[in-house]
């Protein structure tokens, strides 16, 4: 895998992501299996912030979702009753911080 100070991290193959940095987790949105790449990431992250109601939570995690991945727009009611469910069933203990390694349960 090739890495340039000023260019990123690609593969040195294909010029794509490299496939150790692909963390797709695949959750049901309307009944079909859908992979979402960094969504433990993402979740985890969004749980640190102790957002007020679902309204603000879900438009943050749609929001991360989508640095990543791409939401067709007719579907997005349904990936925001996906992400809440998974959001809400999401237990840190033993995700790894992606930012320093600390483990979840250890974060303050």
């Amino acid at each position: 895998m090739g890495e340039e100070a000023n260019e990123g991290y690609y593969c040195s193959i294909c010029g794509g992501i490299p496939p150790d940095q692909i963390k797709i987790k695949k959750i049901r949105i309307n009944e079909k299996e859908t992979g979402i790449d960094r969504l433990d990431w993402i979740l985890f992250d969004v749980y640190r912030r102790n957002f007020a109601n679902d309204e603000l939570l879900t438009d943050e995690l749609i929001q991360r979702v989508r640095q990543f991945n791409y939401i067709p727009t007719k579907k997005l009611p349904a990936y925001r009753e996906a992400l809440l469910r998974e959001f809400k069933a999401f237990r840190p203990e033993g995700i790894q911080d992606y930012n320093d390694g600390r483990q979840a349960d250890n974060v303050s």
